[in-house]
């Protein structure tokens, strides 16, 4: 399921459960790619947040290149990937949390 962050609260939303937060821009090419792969995935909740409309908490995050993953269970960020993954490093990723 893909949800892209309005006006929630980050923190509320990655509290329980395993989820993925992609920082991306509409104009990042690299973000369109993963964008689709990311459609592909199951069983998994992410979260996407347009650093454009999200400064604040692009700075939170300390986001200096994108697109850039972070992996949250149970409301910790556990892993943080930059760039491009295929669908099965995606995998393996959340085979590992």
């Amino acid at each position: 399921m893909i949800k892209y962050l309005e006006n929630e609260n980050l923190n509320e939303l990655v509290s329980n459960g395993i989820h993925i937060v992609d920082f991306y821009a509409d104009w990042c090419g690299p973000c369109k790619m993963l964008g689709s792969v990311l459609e592909q995935l199951e069983n998994v909740s992410i979260i996407k947040v347009n650093t454009d409309s999200h400064q604040k908490l692009a700075q939170e995050y300390g986001v200096m290149s994108i697109p850039l993953l972070v992996f949250f269970k149970d409301g910790k960020g556990i892993k943080t990937e930059i760039g491009f993954k295929t669908k099965e490093e995606l995998e393996n990723i959340l085979s590992e949390i």
